[in-house]
């Protein structure tokens, strides 16, 4: 789809937000709480493709996202934070929610991170609305409190923590009640940390809920042989191997493009996956037997996929 950028708003130095209207003029599909779009931007080389969750739930005349300019951005956000300008037309993909909302909890406790904020901030107005029982705590730096602080409206039941060690999971995480669902999102560290301090504590997978925000971060080069095909491409060392896929023409299926959702799985046949997701299970990490191709990389100097 087609996509205006009608407002930009800076919050702080490497956050902005961007409110997309429809260039059609048609309305936009609707959107869930927690759904993110695929945001294509033109770069030099290449068209890159990131995911960036909608923060304006219900509202088919403006998509809404916030961008945090990443450290060491390969394009992305970059782009976004040096060209975007009132008026252009970008390209975006369909919304797809990879990260709901659970109906059947009857208490929801929202865990962020920095940027990991964006898709609570979609479920708020819903929880709200709804009289759900919730909470949340987000962890950032000082120097963005404020940045943050403006994102966020005054509830009681949000708490905004300059520090993570000032949040203390064990007792948060062991004082829940049973009918509790837990959410996550922020830096991979940080989500390490609290869904391993919640399974530490008995907490079900079911009731375990993460998105990552991981892009490809690169590596070492390697080759990918694609067994049905007949062919052979070069893996380089600034791309993942669904762009490699991708720019030779190929469109292998994918959504989040962060190691999550699962769609962009593919067999390994022969080599050994550099395993960097949040999707396999430890039985296909240790049979090796699949790759996640957003994100994982190879450990071997060829991979033999059955694509």
């Amino acid at each position: 789809m087609k996509a205006r950028i009608a407002k930009i708003r800076n919050f702080a130095t490497d956050i902005k937000s961007l409110s997309l209207t429809p260039a059609s003029g048609v309305e936009f599909p609707a959107a869930s709480a927690g759904a993110p779009i695929i945001r294509e931007i033109p770069g030099a080389e290449r068209v890159w493709k990131n995911a960036y969750s909608l923060v304006s739930p219900d509202d088919r005349q403006k998509y809404e996202i916030i961008v945090r300019r990443a450290p060491h951005s390969r394009g992305g956000s970059a782009w976004l934070h040096d060209h975007a300008a009132l008026g252009q037309v970008i390209e975006i993909g369909m919304p797809v929610n990879l990260f709901p909302m659970e109906a059947s909890a009857k208490n929801h406790l929202l865990l962020s991170a920095g940027i990991g904020l964006t898709p609570f901030l979609s479920y708020l107005p819903v929880l709200r609305a709804a009289g759900a029982a919730f909470q949340l705590h987000h962890c950032c730096r000082i120097s963005e409190t404020d940045a943050f602080g403006a994102l966020l409206p005054a509830d009681e039941n949000i708490i905004l923590h300059t520090s993570r060690t000032s949040l203390d999971l064990a007792t948060l995480l062991s004082s829940q009640k049973l009918h509790t669902h837990l959410y996550v999102c922020g830096p991979e560290a940080f989500m390490n940390v609290v869904v391993a301090s919640a399974r530490k504590l008995g907490w079900p997978q079911a009731k375990i809920h993460q998105e990552s925000f991981a892009s490809a971060t690169g590596g070492a080069p390697f080759k990918v042989k694609l067994a049905r095909r007949g062919i052979q491409l070069q893996v380089k060392d600034d791309e993942s191997l669904l762009e490699a896929l991708e720019n030779v023409g190929l469109s292998p299926p994918s959504l989040c493009r962060g190691g999550a959702c699962g769609v962009c799985e593919l067999p390994v046949l022969e080599g050994l996956p550099e395993h960097r997701d949040h999707f396999l299970s430890g039985a296909k990490r240790e049979a090796n037997s699949a790759i996640m191709a957003c994100v994982s990389r190879a450990k071997t100097p060829e991979l033999v996929l059955d694509f």
